[in-house]
């Protein structure tokens, strides 16, 4: 069975706040959390597998949001719009497979639903920053 990539997406994003709310939590205590979203075992394992995919670039993605989160210091926002500021993040300057506009789309999607009822506002306000620097940066450097 294929799941949606939207279904996934939020999988990894549950997965991504499991993990930040519980520090050092298990795939088992993430396996027993996801139950309820009857999804393959394959398709748990590959949503494992993209989670350790953010948290390996973590410092990177993390130090964006600081630069373009300006109103708010990092650890102000809140857990859910940070972990998909994470993903939104991840998606948008490493997933070279997954369009700009659709990274953003979704992660203000993700944080209509999840978040606070601002929340998707603040996702596209930081997560549009974010896209704008990444597309200078590589501007700048060719007329260097």
């Amino acid at each position: 069975m294929v799941v949606p990539q939207r279904k996934f997406r939020e999988l990894v994003f549950q997965m991504l706040f499991s993990q930040d709310l519980n520090e050092g939590s298990d795939f088992n205590v993430i396996t027993s959390l996801l139950d309820q979203l009857t999804v393959t075992k394959k398709t748990l394992r590959q949503a494992h597998e993209r989670m350790q995919c953010v948290f390996e670039k973590l410092g990177d993605i993390d130090q964006h949001i600081s630069r373009c989160s300006r109103d708010y210091d990092f650890n102000r926002i809140s857990r859910v719009e940070r972990n998909i500021l994470r993903l939104g993040v991840f998606e948008l300057l490493y997933d070279k497979d997954i369009p700009p506009k659709v990274a953003l789309a979704e992660s203000i999607r993700l944080g209509r639903k999840f978040g606070t009822p601002e929340g998707g506002a603040f996702v596209n306000a930081v997560l549009d920053a974010i896209y704008r620097t990444s597309e200078a940066e590589p501007c700048l450097s060719k007329t260097s």
